[in-house]
């Protein structure tokens, strides 16, 4: 069966969402060993890394019937990603911590490796013994990362919205191709119908006429008196008989 709603929401498979996994395992261990728990930040940034990888489940999820609330979510996303970005680098500032340069050695050892590496649970590990400088600068990088998959993925969403249409175009078009292929059979058998019963109708009324003609001539004849019909005969007699009399 023919369908225009496409199977969708096959999140998992997406890079930019293993990345935002690792993210948000990074921030919560990264906030139990370095934060209070009565720190608010711990749960505003907890919460950021959390909108992040969960906006794209829910965008990927939502875009079977709206297009429109993906990208919004995916924006969402990307917005969230970048205010944990701003609680990483406040972090780091206000205890007079590094925040690597992108071209030093650090970071860009760190970035091959972590545009090679989605295993969530070794990153897990590694924040368990590494200084919060390190995995804060670890966590900058990757959401960096993060911010330019989900870049991609809304110019995506963007261009299959153009080529496609929202969820309404999408019916319209799926009802017009059911049309053209279901419609026109419909409408032919119709118009055999009628034309059967056109022509049933034609004949009924071409036999009674018939009989009604023939019933006309033979209700005529009926109608005529003996004495006219017989009128001929009697002339015809009374000349036979005139006639040896004038001898």
């Amino acid at each position: 069966m023919n369908t225009f709603l496409k199977n969708k929401g096959n999140y998992k498979s997406l890079r930019v969402y293993k990345v935002s996994k690792i993210i948000y395992d990074i921030t919560y261990l990264f906030t139990r060993r370095f934060l209070s728990a009565r720190d608010r930040t711990t749960d505003q940034m907890v919460q950021a890394a959390r909108s992040g990888k969960q906006n794209i489940v829910e965008g990927s999820k939502a875009a079977t019937t709206s297009m429109e609330t993906q990208l919004k979510l995916t924006n969402v996303a990307k917005a969230s990603l970048q205010e944990l970005l701003e609680d990483y680098e406040d972090y780091l500032r206000v205890r007079e911590l590094a925040i690597w340069d992108k071209d030093s050695e650090k970071a860009l050892q760190t970035r091959r490796f972590c545009a090679t590496h989605l295993d969530d649970a070794y990153y897990r590990e590694a924040v368990k013994v590494r200084s919060d400088e390190t995995v804060a600068n670890i966590a900058i990088i990757l959401i960096h990362q993060a911010d330019v998959l989900l870049q991609g993925l809304i110019d995506r969403q963007q261009s299959d919205f153009l080529a496609q249409g929202g969820i309404r175009e999408q019916m319209s078009q799926a009802r017009r191709q059911w049309r053209s292929t279901h419609a026109p059979a419909s409408v032919s058998e119709q118009k055999q119908s009628a034309q059967s019963a056109q022509s049933s109708r034609q004949g009924s009324l071409t036999l009674a006429k018939s009989d009604k003609e023939a019933a006309s001539t033979h209700a005529s004849v009926s109608e005529q008196p003996p004495s006219a019909q017989s009128a001929p005969s009697s002339r015809q007699g009374s000349l036979t008989l005139a006639k040896p009399t004038n001898h």
